[in-house]
């Protein structure tokens, strides 16, 4: 049992296949060693993130769907199925989205905006836009 409550800002949270929860903090190092974490493969990752820039890049999890949760601000989404692209907004009455398995996405900024990921982590893939 965790000693204190956490800041899902400086802290994201790792759902286990097993049902169990972990706590891992979020670094520079968190960052640059993501794409090779095999210990995130399986479960879910939830992270806060203040989002303030369009993404860089293009992300796409090609082994689950991913939920994503406005909490303030505005964000468009851009979905890119390989054939289409689209665009949700998110804003504070229509707060929530399901990334489709296998469709690449990138955010694009309107207001400064928290967001909240719950994100399947196998095979995560990315792009630069």
């Amino acid at each position: 049992m965790s000693a204190s409550p956490f800041s899902l800002s400086t802290t994201y949270v790792h759902l286990t296949d097993d049902q169990g929860a972990t706590r891992i903090p979020v670094t520079p190092e968190f960052w640059a060693s993501l794409a090779t974490r095999q210990d995130l493969d399986s479960g879910f990752l939830i992270t806060h993130i203040t989002m303030t820039e369009d993404w860089s890049h293009w992300e796409m999890h090609p082994e689950g769907e991913e939920l994503v949760v406005l909490l303030s601000g505005a964000v468009d989404l851009v979905l890119d199925d390989g054939h289409t692209q689209r665009t949700v907004e998110l804003r504070p009455a229509t707060s929530a989205w399901i990334n489709p398995r296998g469709v690449w996405h990138r955010g694009l900024v309107r207001a400064p905006s928290e967001v909240l990921f719950i994100t399947p982590g196998r095979g995560t893939q990315h792009r630069p836009a």
